[in-house]
């Protein structure tokens, strides 16, 4: 029973916070270990899609699609978590050229949208690989600073 009430009560909590949040279009940079060039794009009231496309320290190229829900903290604040899918190349150890890869990637993060339309985000986006497998990351090399423009 406490159980229930306490779903229950998360529940009407995040229904009230949700409306608080800033959902802009965003198009600007993340940077890990690389860069990467990042799109937001809203897809309800409390969800959007981020596309990335990075170009990492390894010689690795990768493009992240993340669906995310995004929840209101206080005016301008608001964090998220987020799922998809990840596709592409990177250098392998032997260095016998590049190699395909596709994985899946999570990621949670805070974000603050100021006055002006700048966004400014610190997220955790670890990713696992399905091919090939046994080359997954979710070290502090999957922490990420982002800096985008809202429209």
């Amino acid at each position: 029973m406490k159980k229930l009430f306490l779903a229950i009560a998360l529940l009407i909590a995040s229904t009230s916070i949700i409306q608080a949040q800033t959902m802009d279009k965003a198009i600007g940079i993340r940077i890990t270990n690389g860069a990467e060039l990042s799109f937001q794009n809203p897809l309800g009231s409390s969800t959007r899609a981020e596309v990335d496309f990075g170009i990492y320290s390894n010689n690795s190229v990768l493009l992240t699609g993340i669906h995310q829900w995004v929840f209101g903290l206080q005016e301008g604040l608001n964090w998220y978590a987020g799922l998809g899918p990840q596709v592409g190349l990177w250098d392998k150890l032997d260095h016998n050229g590049k190699h395909f890869a596709l994985g899946v990637a999570g990621q949670v993060g805070i974000e603050y949208n100021f006055s002006i339309p700048v966004q400014v985000s610190l997220d955790y986006r670890p990713g696992f690989t399905i091919i090939p497998s046994g080359h997954n990351y979710n070290s502090l090399r999957a922490l990420a600073l982002g800096i985008r423009y809202r429209f």
